[in-house]
């Protein structure tokens, strides 16, 4: 039997009376899965591959995994592992109570913040029009078209043009106005752009009197927690953010949310159907509840203790260090609207302690344990939110290594 023919035949299925309820969340079986002869759960996976386990000790990149996973959000996803569940029926009702979460009509959960960006684009594009999405991103007619300020123009513009759409550029809110037309399908601000000529209000506001749905990508923009409310509330129809990043769900899943007939045809446009733009860039039910998770934990935990735990860190290794001659440490944090949280500079007198940033990254990097650090002109910057408890000690103890070797 093909699946298609599964698919349109599973409201045929007795399902609730073939298996008991309470036997559906019973403890998981020992089965093969869960005590095979071929694989020690004691076993050093990075150790058998021959990769490097690495601490980071900036920010959150994807290339180095993003974030390390909560352990609320690794028992979810344990917990979750062990059963099937209706993915159409998952996505929904996860994206309901993350909605609820969120103060929003509509949520869903996307395989990042960049699928959250090609599903948009396909949504504002197709509706629900099922030709159309069959369509994409060959949609027969004038190319479809997507205002964008000049300014914002970035990497991750790919993930929208992958829908087969035009970017057209502007600069200010009245070339704004002039550039919509019919062919006209979003407007996307990127928040993290250094420059904007248009604000937030402006950009909406100019959208919404030609009617064309706005996005705005803010995939690592918390903290502050507040910022999962703001741009809704400043009126964007679509929002996304990053559930790898600093909301430390898994590093492959994000957030999409807004108006929920935007995020019904971003669904259409996503797996399990099987074949719409979206289909390669399914999310497994780990990830759904993974992330369901994430941004529980996120949005009720202690943020000023957090902050000032990270601070704390910061103090910690400047006075670890203060016995480093000529060593200056600064906790810094950056300004704009990405990465924002504590972190560290330190310079020294390279006359004193002949090393540079560079090498001194190099050599932590090169060292063991392999610490990421990274460098801001010639002073060494050290990000202290993504260590672990037990790893800032370490992180100080490297440090001083290095420099006090090159005195």
């Amino acid at each position: 039997m093909k699946r298609r023919d599964v698919l349109r035949n599973l409201s045929l299925l007795p399902l609730a009376g073939v298996i008991p309820v309470e036997s559906l969340h019973a403890a998981p079986p020992k089965t093969a899965a869960t005590t095979s002869p071929y694989f020690d759960p004691k076993t050093d996976l990075f150790a058998e591959l021959g990769v490097t386990p690495i601490i980071n000790a900036l920010v959150t990149m994807t290339f180095l995994s993003g974030s390390l996973m909560l352990p609320e959000v690794l028992e979810a996803i344990n917990s979750t592992s062990h059963d099937f569940a209706n993915m159409y029926d998952l996505q929904d009702k996860a994206g309901a109570k993350i909605a609820a979460m969120l103060k929003v009509e509509a949520a869903m959960v996307t395989s990042g913040a960049a699928c959250a960006l090609t599903l948009g684009t396909a949504a504002c594009i197709t509706g629900n029009d099922q030709q159309k999405i069959k369509a994409l991103p060959n949609l027969p007619g004038p190319q479809k078209e997507v205002i964008m300020q000049k300014t914002h123009r970035y990497l991750f513009d790919q993930a929208v043009r992958t829908t087969g759409v035009k970017i057209v550029e502007v600069t200010g809110a009245a070339e704004m106005e002039k550039a919509i037309n019919e062919n006209t399908v979003m407007a996307l601000f990127f928040n993290a752009a250094d420059e904007s000529s248009i604000t937030h209000e402006e950009f909406v506001a100019v959208a919404k009197r030609r009617k064309v749905p706005t996005f705005i990508d803010a995939a690592a923009d918390v903290p502050p927690v507040e910022n999962l409310f703001k741009y809704q509330q400043i009126g964007f129809d679509l929002v996304t953010f990053s559930g790898g990043k600093m909301i430390r769900g898994p590093q492959s899943a994000g957030l999409l949310f807004g108006r929920k007939d935007l995020i019904e045809a971003a669904k259409l446009n996503h797996s399990p159907h099987e074949s719409p733009i979206g289909r390669p860039m399914k999310v497994n039910k780990e990830e759904i509840f993974g992330m369901y998770a994430a941004l529980k934990v996120y949005l009720q935990k202690d943020h000023k203790k957090e902050w000032q735990e990270w601070l704390d860190r910061t103090k910690f290794i400047s006075d670890y260090l203060k016995s480093v001659p000529t060593l200056v440490a600064e906790t810094v944090i950056p300004e704009g609207v990405a990465n924002v949280f504590p972190g560290m500079l330190l310079s020294w007198d390279q006359t004193k302690i002949k090393i540079s940033a560079a090498e001194a990254v190099k050599q932590l990097l090169d060292g063991r344990p392999s610490i990421f650090a990274g460098r801001k002109q010639d002073k060494l910057s050290i990000g202290v939110v993504l260590l672990r408890p037990d790893q800032v000690e370490i992180v100080a103890r490297r440090i001083k290594e290095v420099l006090t070797k090159a005195m």
